[in-house]
Formats: structure tokens, sequence, C-alpha cells
């Protein structure tokens, strides 16, 4: 036949003969040479992992689907690698970013607020102190947190009772952060105090609902 006589039909049917990707007895369809070159595009693309959707991709991807996509990806990517493109492992990860953040505030509060008993505004100060405790309270909230992803395991029943708990806890501990820079609305502008602790506990609140929304993206597809 006369499709036999071109060299690369030739090559095409010598290549699926060994390969057994279609019978013998379809090798001179003309429509096999298209479906060959289908086939061997598709080998030669590239793993998931070796430069087409690699493990930053996926952490870019993922926050986009939270309310501070920046923070979330320049917080979450140095744990691209351990991440492994799984979203359990993201919302843990995220969680502890949330923790270790949580924490730092709190030594900060700590340290500001026994300087501040010497000065400054009184309602500024009383504003503070109340920050340290709720800021405590949502430490302890998102460490029950974590503590919890950690150990996640059972049926999807249990695995969902589980999620829910980190659900009610991550979103406890937000409101607690929320109510600390509430507590200097009253507290006037001028008083530096006041944007001392409430930019430091903004950048917290970030980091806090990113890792909220991520453990809600992972909780919903369980």
């Amino acid at each position: 036949m006369k499709t036999l006589s071109h060299p690369l039909c030739i090559l095409l049917a010598t290549v699926l003969i060994h390969l057994r990707l279609v019978p013998t007895s379809a090798l001179l369809d003309p429509t096999t040479v298209s479906s060959v070159a289908i086939v061997l595009d598709d080998v030669a693309d590239p793993p998931l992992n070796s430069g087409g959707f690699n493990d930053s991709d996926y952490i870019r991807s993922s926050c986009k689907t939270t309310l501070y996509p920046d923070t979330c990806y320049h917080s979450l990517n140095h744990y691209a690698t351990a991440v492994q493109q799984d979203p359990g492992r993201l919302a843990r990860v995220a969680v502890g970013v949330s923790l270790a953040k949580a924490k730092r505030m709190s030594v900060f509060l700590s340290n500001l607020s026994r300087q501040a008993d010497y000065g400054g505004q009184p309602r500024a100060v009383a504003a503070l102190h109340d920050c340290f405790s709720v800021l405590g309270d949502a430490v302890d909230q998102i460490r029950d947190s974590l503590s919890q992803m950690r150990k996640l395991g059972g049926s999807v029943e249990s695995l969902r009772f589980q999620m829910s708990n980190v659900q009610t806890w991550m979103s406890a501990a937000l409101t607690n952060e929320d109510t600390c820079t509430d507590g200097f609305e009253d507290v006037s502008d001028d008083e530096p105090l006041r944007s001392d602790v409430c930019d430091r506990a903004g950048k917290v609140k970030e980091v806090t609902s990113n890792a909220l929304a991520l453990v809600n993206s992972f909780a919903n597809n369980i």
C-alpha cells in the first residue's frame, strides 16, 4: 500500500508494535497516525512536580481561597516541600504558622504590658491588658487545633467531628484576635501603643484567617 512507502508511517508502526498501543490490524489505518502523535505527546508531558504544577504552585493556588492570599503564600511557601500538595498537611502547617505568630504576639504583649504600667493613657493600658488576655485564649485555641490536626484519624464521621472541633477553635481564636484590636477603638490615634499593638495584631489575624480558610477547605472535602 502507498502508506507503507512513507518512512514516518513505518516508524510509527514500529513504535506501536513495541509499545502494544493498538492491534496490528489497525496499524495502516490513517486515523491511527494522528492518535499515535497524541499518545506520544502525552508521554512526553513532564510529571506533576518536575516543571509543571509544582509544590509552590500548589501553595499559591490554595492561597487564592483565603482573604489574604499574598500573606498566605509568603508564610507557607517555605513549607511547600513538606506539604506535598496535600490539603490536610497544608491546613496543619497553616495552623502551626498561626500558632507561632500568636505566641510571639503574646510574648510581645506581655513585655509591653509591664512597661505600660508606668505610663501611657489609662484607656490604652486597659486595652493592652485586655488584648493580652484574649490573645492568651487565642493561643490556647490554636494550640488545641494543631494538636487535633496532628492526630486525625478514624472513619469519615470521626474525621468530620474532629475537623469541626478545629473549625470551632480556629474561629474562636480569630474572634479573640479581633477583640484585641477592637479594644483600642476608643484610644486616640496619637497614642503609640495603639498603632504598635494593632499593626502587629493585624498580621496575626491575617495568618489565623488564612489558616481557618484552609481548614474549612479541607474539612468541606472530607
